[in-house]
């Protein structure tokens, strides 16, 4: 015996059935279209809104922050607060021999209004004092040339790695300047890369408009001797900046005569919790996509069993005549729920397919060539799936109880009803 969902004629009547009243069927099919569009934007729209807010990030290392020396606020040993004090080398090596769970601690140098030259051309920026491994904090986008390295650092070198603003600026028309001379403050380097910002957030000014220098070279230039501007650091994986920053402070504070509650003499900047703090903010977006988008699925969802229960009622005689020819309830069963799961499935692709255009387009949008990061305005394959499954099963069920009141429909008085 043929099974009535895969008979044809049995879809003919469907369709007719729904056809009868078409505004009633058009917007209870909207009600479906719109609560699978609103589920499938919300959560691919907060996906790419994520990931558009990390790109803010990209080239930071996620786990890795800054210990930057501030004046003291409580007085201690006979000092006075407000008093100023300076890192040192001998900083580093301690906090590198204390804390093997950072990967990197990086010395770092800087100089505000530094002036770089070339020929007739000049610019206005941060000159600044990199070793290698600066990059493990901070990972430039290199446009020509390279980084500095290990040789460039132990020998001195007058080499520098100049920010593309720059480059543009003292070398107008040259894509790549290395191998040319720059003057900065007086002192002529070579440029052996040329290096700009990975995203629009700065650690402490813009790489598109400074000079680095070798962290060696800067110290001698400047004068600086062993001192240090500021310390970053890297944590191994599985490592809590937040844990390891307070016995950083003590270390430091109690090397300094500082008084160990003086937390405003080290300013602590922790780019791990800003990290944190995005994914807390997006996992409530996505509760909060996820929330709307069902609430409207169940609006849906609900107009669907209203519909069915008013073609149940409008067809009762059609289904007492069925029953009295010798229709089974089985048949009756599914004659309902195939009329209510033609409409969800129907009105749910098309909800699908409006989504997945205008995510899309703003997937377009949002990943023009240069961008640092792709943002992912869409949905999976397997979730687009996981949603219609779930219009389905919520689709079918609407109309069950519809369906057992049809089945329950005897003949005679199904006949006698007007």
């Amino acid at each position: 015996m043929k099974l009535t969902i895969f008979d044809k004629e049995n879809w003919k009547e469907i369709g007719a059935t729904l056809a009868r009243n078409k505004t009633r069927t058009f917007l209870t099919g909207f009600g479906i279209f719109w609560g699978v569009a609103m589920l499938a934007m919300l959560m691919g729209g907060a996906r790419g809104g994520e990931d558009l807010l990390k790109r803010n990030f990209a080239g930071f290392a996620t786990n890795s922050g800054a210990l930057i020396p501030e004046q003291t606020t409580i007085p201690y040993k006979g000092y006075r607060k407000g008093r100023s004090w300076q890192m040192n080398m001998t900083d580093v090596t301690l906090l590198r021999d204390a804390f093997p769970e950072l990967k990197a601690i990086i010395p770092t140098y800087q100089k505000w209004g530094s002036s770089f030259k070339h020929g007739k051309n000049s610019f206005s920026g941060q000159l600044i004092g990199a070793e290698p491994n600066y990059s493990d904090i901070q990972n430039p986008k290199i446009f020509s040339g390279r980084f500095i390295n290990e040789a460039d650092d132990s020998s001195e070198r007058r080499v520098a790695v100049i920010g593309k603003k720059v480059a543009s600026q003292l070398y107008p028309g040259i894509d790549s300047p290395e191998g040319r001379m720059i003057d900065v403050n007086g002192s002529a380097y070579s440029v052996i890369g040329v290096i700009g910002d990975p995203s629009e957030i700065h650690l402490n000014g813009s790489l598109d408009e400074s000079v680095l220098v070798p962290a060696s070279t800067f110290r001698r230039a400047n004068g600086y001797g062993d001192k240090v501007d500021y310390i970053m650091m890297v944590a191994n994986d599985n490592v809590k900046l937040s844990e390891v920053i307070p016995r950083m402070r003590r270390v430091l504070n109690r090397r300094h005569d500082i008084h160990p509650n003086d937390e405003g003499a080290i300013w602590a900047m922790n780019i791990a919790e800003q990290f944190e703090q995005v994914d807390k903010l997006f996992l409530g977006v996505d509760l909060l996509a996820l929330f709307i988008g069902i609430s409207t699925l169940l609006a849906g969802i609900i107009g669907i069993g209203n519909i069915m229960w008013v073609i149940v009622k409008e067809r009762t005689q059609e289904i007492g005549i069925r029953r009295a020819i010798g229709a089974k309830p089985r048949d009756i069963i599914v004659q309902v729920l195939s009329e209510g799961a033609a409409l969800t499935m129907i009105s749910g692709l098309a909800g699908m397919c409006l989504a997945t255009v205008i995510l899309g387009v703003m997937h377009s949008i949002n990943n023009p060539p240069d961008a640092v990061s792709e943002v992912h305005f869409q949905m999976s394959f397997a979730n687009a799936l996981a949603i219609l499954a779930i219009f389905m099963v919520l689709g079918i069920l609407a109309g069950l109880i519809p369906s057992i009141k049809a089945m329950k429909i005897k003949p005679i008085e199904a006949i006698n009803s007007k």
